[in-house]
């Protein structure tokens, strides 16, 4: 067991009710009251390790059921801590080098994202210019089959145009020669019935 303890530059922050090991004895703080038996749940190199804190200690206020109607903290009569354990459980080692683990892996997935994001947007504009390129090709080509298209309309509607003013002559053609015919017809040959 270690020296009891007021330093606060190593005291953990994060830290929950534990029950007390075997073999060891409940002791007093300072201010002459049973110790409580708490145990670090920082991810830091106390994980897992129990220690003794004075039930007066400064940053131990009580309990409430919101932090709105918590009752103020006492003033620090005590500030006593000691370390039960000198080593962390082998859990807690375990634990320790599994977050540890996992945040350089984090870490270096985040740094591969990082430099994978320039490439990732020059991809992104290659293949963006890509798309414009072909759709600009397909623009053109169905510009082109219109104006073919316009093209081929025009004439198949020129010709209709000149088959039409052709009838049209043709049946003008016929009038006129039907006017005719009854203009020198006029005058000869039987009289009108009515007058018969």
């Amino acid at each position: 067991m270690s020296l009891p303890c007021s330093d606060q530059s190593i005291r953990p922050k994060k830290m929950k009710s534990a029950s007390l090991p075997r073999g060891v004895e409940a002791v007093q703080c300072w201010c002459g009251d049973l110790c409580k038996v708490k145990e670090v749940e920082d991810f830091s190199d106390w994980l897992g390790m129990k220690i003794f804190m004075c039930a007066n200690y400064e940053s131990d206020p009580p309990e409430s059921i919101s932090a709105y109607i918590r009752p103020r903290s006492p003033p620090p009569l005590c500030m006593y801590y000691r370390w039960i354990h000198t080593e962390m459980p082998d859990w807690a080692v375990t634990e320790n080098r599994e977050r540890g683990r996992r945040a350089w892996a984090s870490w270096d997935l985040e740094e591969r994202r990082e430099k994978a994001e320039p490439e990732e947007k020059v991809a992104q504009k290659k293949e963006w210019e890509e798309y414009c390129v072909e759709q600009g090709a397909f623009l053109d080509e169905m510009i082109m089959k219109n104006q073919e298209e316009k093209l081929r309309l025009e004439e198949v509607y020129r010709q209709w145009e000149q088959s039409r003013e052709a009838e049209r002559e043709r049946k003008r053609g016929r009038a006129r020669a039907a006017k005719a015919t009854k203009e020198a017809s006029d005058g000869k040959g039987k009289y009108p019935r009515w007058t018969q």
